[in-house]
């Protein structure tokens, strides 16, 4: 195959991935009033507490620490090719909070996505604690499920985790 048309190829697959990117941006958190989660919080389940190391198969391990009612976490996919963090708070088993998820390698605006979220704490029932939530883009905190798992032998540790360049973290200013 000649070179130029190795480029063209290229280009039109440059074009196409980029147009469905831009869809799947847009389709999650365009247009319209900003939705919320309807969740109404319960008890925590007895012996259970937010804090911990939480495993989804594509967001890798979410550690989670408290302090009082605040939570803050940061995860980093299982692929390595982005890392986020979270900050937000708790109120018997419901979280809302507040995201920002890095693309490792990338910088600029593009880089960054942001939204917000809550998290409904179970027990499943081999009686191992699960957070059950969505998280959506911009002002909505609905649009995609996020179902973990705890993990009950490990340590949250929010140090271990972050990526190439450490984008602004979550915090006072996102309350």
């Amino acid at each position: 195959m000649s070179s130029s048309i190795l480029r063209s190829a290229r280009a039109v697959a440059f074009v196409a991935l980029a147009a469905s990117s831009a869809f799947v941006v847009t389709g999650c958190g365009g247009g319209g009033d900003p939705k919320t989660a309807k969740v109404t919080a319960g008890p925590m389940p007895d012996g259970e507490e937010w804090a911990g190391v939480y495993f989804h198969p594509v967001y890798g391990y979410l550690h989670l620490v408290t302090e009082g009612s605040n939570i803050r976490g940061k995860w980093k996919r299982a692929n390595g090719s982005h890392w986020g963090e979270l900050s937000g708070t708790a109120g018997g088993n419901v979280a809302h909070f507040r995201w920002k998820e890095h693309q490792i390698g990338l910088v600029g605006a593009a880089a960054t996505s942001e939204g917000r979220g809550y998290f409904v704490y179970k027990v499943n029932k081999d009686n191992i604690g699960e957070l059950d939530g969505q998280f959506g883009l911009g002002a909505s905190e609905v649009g995609s499920d996020w179902h973990q798992i705890k993990q009950n032998k490990m340590k949250p540790d929010l140090n271990s985790v972050g990526g190439d360049a450490e984008g602004p973290s979550v915090g006072s200013d996102w309350k």
